[in-house]
This record gives structure tokens, sequence and C-alpha cells, in this order.
């Protein structure tokens, strides 16, 4: 199984563009938060934990939000698993954003009485989007049609640049 690293350095040699680096760092965010946020959608319990939540949806429950059981929570989870099979920093970093982007999720659907089926939907498409704009202005194909795996790979990469700019190992 190849290290953390082996993939970063793999997946970033399609992205060396400065243009198609930015892109990502909009993209990828975007693609994440319409993607948890559509997978949310379908849910297979109400709450995974009951304690201290009234039946009403005020400030003071949104934080229980995040423990809704449904496809979004079973991706993260399992994506926490991937990244830890590569590193524990990096899979403790990923499953912290994980835990942050459904939070905004809910509180986008908390805050705004929009479709918000349609709303991720199409911030997903527009992310897409961006993203094969970036890399025909880079030249090179998206390394997921290589190997799926780059998928996860890809808020990794983002993440590795904040690992060090703050001097985190992983």
């Amino acid at each position: 199984m190849k290290h953390i690293q082996e993939w970063l350095d793999e997946y970033g040699q399609s992205h060396q563009n400065r243009i198609n680096k930015r892109i990502h760092w909009v993209c990828v965010p975007l693609i994440m938060i319409s993607l948890v946020g559509l997978l949310s959608i379908v849910r297979f319990s109400e709450y995974l934990f009951l304690i201290g939540l009234g039946n009403s949806y005020d400030i003071d429950s949104l934080w229980m939000l995040f423990f809704y059981f449904d496809l979004s929570t079973i991706l993260i989870l399992i994506a926490f698993l991937y990244y830890l099979r590569m590193s524990i920093p990096m899979a403790s970093g990923m499953l912290v954003i994980g835990i942050l982007v459904r939070l905004i999720c809910d509180l986008l659907v908390f805050v705004f009485p929009v479709n918000y089926r349609l709303v991720f939907s199409m911030i997903f498409v527009a992310g897409w989007i961006g993203q094969f704009i970036g890399h025909k202005i880079e030249g090179k194909k998206p390394s997921f049609i290589k190997d799926v795996q780059f998928l996860l790979i890809g808020p990794a990469w983002l993440l590795s640049f904040i690992f060090n700019k703050f001097g985190i190992r992983y």
C-alpha cells in the first residue's frame, strides 16, 4: 500500500499550474460540501443520540444536527478509515474537516429555507465544471481517471498544504 506522501506526490503531478491549483482550492471544498449535503438527504434515523434533545429545531439544539445517521455520516466514516490506513494525522485532519463540512451543510439547511437538494446539486455540478476547466488549463487529465482513489486524495492534498504551513507532520 502506498504511503500518503506517495499519493500526494502523484496527485500533485497533474496539479502544477497556478490557476488549476487555485481552482482546486475553491472547487474541491465546494464538491465536498455539496456531496455531503446531498448524501445527508438519505437518513436512516432521525438522531444517533436522543439524550437531552427536545422535539424542536431551535438554536440550542443545532449542534445535534450532525448526529443524524445518514449516507453522509457513512461517507465521512469510510473516508476516515481510508485515510487512517495511510496516516493518523491526515485521518484526524480529514475527520475534523468532514465534521465541519457536515455542520456547514446542516447550518445551511437550517438557516436558509430553500430547495437545498437543488442548491447542493448545482454546487456539485459547478464544482466539477470548475475542476475540468482547471485541468483543461493544466493540460493534464484529472488524476481520478487513472485511479478512482484520487477522489479522496484531492481533499487530503489541500490539507497537506495547511499541515505543511503549520509544521504538522503527516
